[in-house]
């Protein structure tokens, strides 16, 4: 499409018409585009859209020809991109780039958080840090925004690297690299290229980088670049301990050398609403990315405080009948250990795990299926039930241990079941909602 076409269809979206990809969510002045997947096609529903009020459908295949609100183009989602990254270049702000196989979405909740507290920040909504998702919220951009912050996900090679170049970021933050997506990514190795490039970019940026200062993978892979370091040790900008777990992680923080208005030497304590110590990090980076922006301390810690986790992520709830920790957004073998680890030690027995399959782990399945059974094992739970076909694969049912394909079949044995007084972990990959047993419970 050429460029002055694209600015025409910019100078749109600046006046209020809101981009669309879901013909059955269109309003009135939209404009749809049309995109395709492997199992849907939007340019069968352009026409509708049109129906539905919408000012314009950009379609990539040739329907009703001499329909002067019909623009086709030859990629759907390579106009959408063009046109997104065309509107990033005209706005200089300070653009955070995130990303990692654990906690993107909560860093970059907890981030928006404390900036919106002081800026008028964009973040991505929910998780959409995809291909499509990056280009839609990069086109909510406006000049009324001071700040911004894109999550960045990715599921094969070189997809931050494409996500990078759209949105353009001048600083970036990696949570951490573990395995997921494996079926995808093929290795722990291509997982690594993949998220680094992220770093890539903001190198050849001249940004800046926010990395964990005890994570030695990272801090080697962001050299060549100004680092801000969170972490433990005396050694990084901001550095934390955690002083309490139990029911919510509570932190202590001191500020090692000046981030924006906090001083060296600057004190403060967290008291959040997040379950487990593997938030620790996510809470680090979101108070360092603040105050290096020039929140207040006291802002930054009262937005903090004040964050409370939703979307099946962490989520601590107390029925009057059981307590259950909710954490069935996603799941990797790295999330799924830390996640039992942290309930090991979490409230009183009884204590029960209810787990669902990891996905797209391609050949490493089942072994990374069977681990996670011998790590349940080690931590002596008194009741485990699995869910999915990759755990009936590997699993020995036992007195403590039950094994059931679908998540409706769990639910209904826990019906009967009635259960009181337990402490329960819910988590798997979304694929298999897990979420469904709650009812249950």
């Amino acid at each position: 499409m050429e460029k002055n076409d694209i600015e025409k269809l910019r100078q749109l979206v600046l006046k209020g018409h809101a981009i669309c990809t879901d013909s059955r969510q269109t309003k009135p002045g939209d404009i749809f585009f049309a995109l395709k997947g492997e199992n849907f096609n939007g340019n069968k529903f352009a026409l509708q859209a049109l129906e539905n009020g919408c000012a314009l459908a950009v379609v990539d295949e040739p329907i009703a020809l001499g329909n002067k609100k019909l623009i086709q183009v030859d990629n759907v989602l390579r106009t959408l991109q063009q046109l997104s990254h065309f509107h990033r270049q005209q706005f200089n702000l300070p653009l955070i780039g995130i990303t990692g196989t654990n906690g993107k979405t909560t860093t970059k909740e907890l981030t928006h958080a404390v900036l919106a507290s002081t800026f008028r920040t964009l973040a991505t909504k929910g998780n959409l840090n995809n291909h499509i998702g990056v280009p839609l919220t990069l086109l909510d951009l406006t000049a009324a925004h001071e700040i911004a912050i894109i999550e960045m996900g990715a599921n094969h090679m070189g997809e931050i690297g494409e996500l990078s170049l759209l949105a353009n970021p001048g600083y970036g933050l990696i949570t951490n690299i573990g395995k997921a997506h494996l079926e995808g990514f093929g290795s722990v190795e291509n997982i690594i290229k993949t998220k680094t490039e992220l770093y890539d970019h903001v190198k050849k940026a001249g940004g800046q980088i926010f990395v964990n200062g005890e994570n030695s993978l990272l801090t080697e892979k962001a050299q060549g670049a100004e680092l801000i370091t969170y972490g433990k040790g005396s050694q990084n900008h901001c550095a934390g301990a955690i002083t309490r777990e139990k029911p919510f992680m509570e932190i202590d923080f001191m500020v090692n050398k000046p981030l924006g208005k906090a001083l060296a030497g600057t004190k403060g304590s967290i008291q959040t609403r997040l379950v487990g110590a593997f938030n620790f990090e996510n809470v680090m980076a979101a108070l360092t990315i603040g105050l290096y922006f020039g929140v207040s301390p006291d802002n930054a810690v009262e937005a903090i405080e004040a964050y409370q986790p939703s979307n099946s992520r962490s989520q601590l709830i107390d029925n009057g009948r059981n307590v259950i920790l909710l954490d069935a957004y996603n799941a990797n073998p790295t999330s799924m250990a830390a996640a039992i680890g942290n309930f090991a030690g979490f409230g009183q027995s009884p204590r029960a795990l209810i787990l669902g399959d990891m996905l797209e782990l391609g050949e490493t399945s089942l072994e990374e299926h069977r681990q996670i059974i011998k790590l349940i094992t080690e931590n002596h739970f008194d009741l485990s039930i699995l869910v999915g076909p990759e755990f009936m694969a590997v699993a020995q049912p036992g007195e403590n241990c039950l094994v059931f394909e679908h998540s409706f079949q769990a639910t209904e044995w826990l019906k009967a079941k009635n259960l009181e007084g337990y402490h329960f972990l819910v988590k798997g990959s979304r694929g298999i909602k897990m979420e469904k047993v709650l009812e249950a419970l």
